[in-house]
């Protein structure tokens, strides 16, 4: 099984004509630099980049969730790049020069159309296979009708959590 992480840099279509070809292409590099330094803490690869959006893929479900949480949070350090959206989704697949086909890669790259900006849509079969995730809790469970794809997909958005101390923590 595998788990297939796709990433948009939401705006970037309206940024390019607002700001230029060259400021856009600056903006996509800093992107991959950033979603590159995440990578090998998470087991993760990087299968292709497209424009501004990335194809990664993870052995470990919850590694592929905690990676994309991480992509989300990188967008805020200085200096902020637009909010990114990322799919997830997990599932069999098959390679084939360097790339990835299948039903699991393309239902990841609608959920990741799906999602909104600063968003994590992570699919009900990632959540199986993830099982355990401390500090990340799952929203609703919500059907998607996807484009292209013949049935609903059900997913639930991620969101982390940070780490609270106790009081007694605290008072030590």
């Amino acid at each position: 099984m595998h788990t297939f992480l796709f990433t948009d840099l939401v705006g970037f279509t309206a940024l390019t004509a607002e700001r230029g070809d060259e400021h856009a292409a600056e903006t996509a590099l800093a992107f991959y630099a950033r979603v590159r330094a995440l990578l090998a803490d998470h087991g993760a690869d990087e299968v292709k980049t497209i424009g501004d959006a990335m194809m990664l893929r993870c052995d470990d479900a919850a590694q592929g969730v905690r990676l994309a949480l991480r992509i989300v949070r990188a967008m805020d350090v200085p200096p902020a790049l637009p909010p990114v959206r990322v799919g997830v989704h997990s599932g069999p697949a098959v390679s084939r020069d360097g790339d990835w086909y299948g039903t699991t890669v393309n239902v990841a790259a609608r959920l990741c159309s799906a999602a909104g900006g600063g968003e994590v849509l992570v699919s009900e079969a990632t959540r199986e296979a993830s099982a355990r995730l401390p500090r990340v809790s799952l929203g609703e469970r919500r059907l998607h009708w996807l484009k292209n794809v013949s049935r609903p997909i059900a997913a639930h958005v991620a969101k982390e959590h940070a780490c609270r101390l106790s009081m007694m923590e605290v008072a030590v």
